[in-house]
């Protein structure tokens, strides 16, 4: 592993994660979730998502080309995913049917794409190139915190919006999500297609 430290290459790779990462525009998302599944383990959702980003890090690439994956595959299928669920929250139609069972959802959709999603997982992988192991490692770790903070306080953040001010976000973030799916998948799509 390669320990070298830039305090400017820390901030760039954690503000990188965290624009990607949107866990504050992911907030109407997750209340709905929460909603829908009964409850959100945030430890749990949190420890799932730094694995994946983790394990991505270091075995992404290897991992995909084992499966015959590309990268450009991936982040078609979670774009696919995302639409769907910025579909759901505009419309107000339940596409993914929950049995209720919170520690299925904890894995699917919560910590994988909405946390750890196929932005998040490749943009590990495109940083990887660029910075150190190290640095990518505390980089992820500060944005996990954040996800663990903002999951832990999704009832006092319904309390203050309310329900008009939730249906009212929940419907303009279903559109922003619908924008990213589409550019995610426009981005990778025509490579795929010969």
């Amino acid at each position: 592993m390669n320990f070298h430290f830039s305090f400017q290459h820390f901030l760039s790779v954690t503000f990188t994660l965290f624009a990607v990462i949107d866990i504050v525009g992911s907030i109407p998302l997750l209340i709905a979730l929460k909603e829908k599944m009964g409850g959100i383990r945030a430890f749990r959702a949190t420890l799932i998502s730094g694995l994946l980003m983790i394990l991505f890090l270091f075995v992404g690439e290897p991992f995909l080309t084992v499966l015959g994956v590309d990268r450009r595959s991936f982040a078609v299928a979670g774009s696919i995913v995302i639409f769907v669920l910025g579909l759901e929250m505009i419309l107000g139609h339940e596409f993914f049917k929950s049995d209720k069972d919170v520690r299925s959802a904890t894995l699917v959709p919560i910590a994988f794409p909405i946390i750890a999603g196929s932005g998040t997982l490749t943009t590990i992988m495109s940083l990887g190139a660029n910075y150190s192991d190290f640095t990518l490692l505390l980089g992820i770790l500060v944005n996990l915190i954040i996800v663990y903070v903002v999951l832990r306080l999704l009832s006092p953040i319904e309390k203050l919006l309310g329900p008009s001010g939730l249906t009212a976000i929940r419907k303009f973030f279903g559109v922003v999500l619908l924008a990213i799916a589409v550019k995610i998948f426009a981005t990778n799509a025509s490579g795929l297609i010969k």
